[in-house]
């Protein structure tokens, strides 16, 4: 799992020299809809508008063309966030506030010296992603995959604060972020495909009873779990290996982390599951139609999984449906917060909607690779909905 997500990028790269050049873009100025700023976060391995590869191969929109461009053109100001493709949550949120407010990184004094890691990261003075932090304008954060824990920590770092970072930072030196107070700029957070709760993707191979040979896939699928597993392993730099995503994705870990996140009650939640599995003979067995052969082994060993974790949650059945890196229902909303069945017409603040179960694998929702899906009426019709909710 580990291996086959730091080498994504480098398949998506070569498969993206054959695929078409976008559509024509819209002529001339287009009116703004609203004050908000829509700020997209990838997952794990994967880039922002700050990286050379995003011009060539954008993250949202991949074989259709740039989402962020296309969104621009129908009126919203829209961002593609770069932060630690294999960074913790901790480490990709205060990047990404870095990136906002045009600073230099703060990892914060107690962090960086609980984990080994220096205090202080990218420098993005004079280049913000938007334009005007000061300006005070709300902000809608959409996470794919692992971008999903890092909004929400985001989230609770930029209203709350951190207790630890305050505790042993002399007041001048602290960061805004870790003193919190400044929930208000959060409009909604929207999770798309995110291991919310974990991923079985990763604790199955740790539970020493599943004998993950057992389940049979193809030849040519055993060939890219092959590939994949077989890849060097990136090098550390130092650092405690609890502060790397993979950690964060472990289920006991992001239960833990979830503990430490507030569902705000002045804020719109949004979670999109998604699936690219079906029941065979009792298990749930990818659809080869709908996902990426880089994805099928695990995805069958997932969908053929079950087991209970050291810290106690029960992996039944319910866990077995998956988009080939995420379990379905890991997808939806923290375990314990407050959530609904999305419903347009009633859309409630502090409380997650959690939208229908999309078909599509891990990477529908950025527009495929050999998959190729068009997401462009969906990102459309979400931020239109999120655009016409009253600021709760």
């Amino acid at each position: 799992m580990k291996n086959m997500n730091r080498w994504l990028a480098l398949i998506l790269c070569c498969c993206m020299l054959f695929l078409p050049a976008c559509g024509a873009k819209r002529q001339g100025p287009v009116p703004e809809r609203s004050d908000l700023e829509y700020i997209f976060v990838h997952g794990l391995s994967g880039w922002g508008s700050y990286d050379k590869r995003y011009q060539r191969m954008p993250y949202w929109g991949m074989s259709g063309g740039d989402l962020m461009e296309y969104l621009r053109s129908e009126g919203f100001s829209c961002y593609a966030a770069s932060v630690a493709p294999e960074g913790s949550a901790w480490d990709r949120a205060c990047e990404l506030y870095a990136q906002l407010a045009g600073t230099v990184t703060d990892y914060g004094k107690a962090h960086s010296e609980q984990y080994g890691h220096e205090r202080f990261g990218p420098d993005f003075t004079g280049r913000p992603l938007i334009p005007d932090w000061e300006s005070g304008r709300k902000l809608v954060l959409l996470g794919h995959s692992f971008g999903g824990a890092t909004i929400r920590l985001f989230s609770e770092l930029l209203a709350n604060g951190s207790a630890e970072e305050q505790a042993v930072t002399p007041p001048e030196e602290l960061s805004p972020f870790f003193l919190g107070r400044q929930g208000e700029r959060l409009h909604a957070l929207v999770a798309l495909a995110a291991p919310t709760n974990g991923t079985t993707a990763y604790d199955l191979y740790k539970d020493e009873s599943f004998d993950v040979n057992s389940v049979k896939v193809s030849r040519w699928d055993d060939l890219w779990g092959n590939f994949f597993s077989n890849r060097k392993q990136a090098e550390k730099d130092g650092r405690s290996e609890d502060d790397y995503a993979a950690h964060d994705m472990y289920i006991d870990n992001a239960q833990a982390l979830n503990a430490r996140i507030s569902t705000l009650p002045g804020t719109y939640y949004f979670a999109v599951p998604c699936r690219a599995t079906e029941a065979v003979d009792g298990v749930q067995r990818p659809v080869r139609g709908r996902m990426e052969a880089m994805f099928r082994r695990t995805s069958a060993r997932m969908g053929a999984y079950t087991g209970k974790t050291a810290g106690g949650v029960v992996l039944d059945e319910s866990w077995q449906e998956n988009d080939g890196l995420v379990n379905t229902v890991s997808a939806g909303a923290p375990l314990g917060a407050p959530s609904t069945a999305y419903d347009p017409a009633h859309i409630e603040a502090g409380v997650w909607q959690v939208l229908p179960v999309y078909d599509g694998d891990h990477m529908a929702l950025q527009g495929g690779m050999t998959k190729r899906n068009n997401i462009r009426p969906f990102y459309l019709e979400l931020l239109e909905t999120v655009d016409a909710l009253p600021t709760a």
